[in-house]
């Protein structure tokens, strides 16, 4: 367990002393190039922030491509100002190339940042779908609604016709006659020719046959 910690120890501190002079150097370079002030403190942010921006793609997305892109971009700003302040570069008189990438480094920082961070991995994605299409396969089928019946309104029943006894007395003669002639019942139509009324009387008087 000692051993162990000893090892972190170790590690965490030279991390501490790298990043430490690396920043330092980068401050250095940025104040040579005229980013003075609280600029000058920005740069080394900016650098160690698209670092650890791509080494987090790298460990935790499919899409390694761009994060290897930016790492190597931000390690060679790193590299590039560490070995630029060691005794290679007049730092009283910067050229004029170096002055122009310092000044266009923000703007790459903020596109490989944006990049990096707001573009989601492709595991995640997949991940993602495959939960959507989850989620739809679980949902039962809406059944659609039965077809709406047409409202109708009920005949309201009609009354009886009253038929006079007497002229039920007459119609049953009628009916006997015909059938001793023909030898078959009466129908609707002949009996109201017989007795001379209107059909729906003449369907009330049949029904008292």
């Amino acid at each position: 367990m000692r051993a162990h910690l000893a090892r972190v120890d170790a590690v965490l501190v030279q991390a501490l002393i790298a990043a430490a002079l690396s920043f330092a150097h980068i401050h250095d370079i940025a104040m040579a190039a005229g980013q003075g002030g609280w600029k000058a403190w920005a740069y080394p942010i900016s650098v160690d922030l698209l670092l650890v921006a791509a080494w987090r793609r790298l460990r935790t997305g499919t899409a390694k491509a761009a994060a290897w892109c930016w790492f190597v971009i931000a390690l060679i700003a790193s590299l590039g100002a560490n070995v630029a302040t060691a005794g290679l570069l007049d730092m009283t008189d910067v050229p004029a190339w170096l002055r122009i990438l310092v000044a266009g480094w923000p703007a790459v920082a903020f596109l490989g940042g944006t990049l990096l961070a707001h573009s989601a991995p492709k595991a995640a994605t997949d991940e993602i779908s495959a939960e959507l299409i989850e989620d739809q396969e679980d949902e039962p089928e809406a059944t659609p609604d039965p077809p709406a019946q047409p409202a109708t309104e009920s005949a309201p029943p009609t009354a009886p016709i009253p038929v006079p006894v007497a002229l039920v007395d007459h119609a049953r003669k009628v009916a006997a006659e015909h059938h001793t002639r023909t030898g078959a019942p009466i129908d609707i139509p002949t009996l109201r020719v017989r007795l001379g009324v209107p059909e729906p009387l003449a369907e009330a008087i049949a029904a008292q046959l």
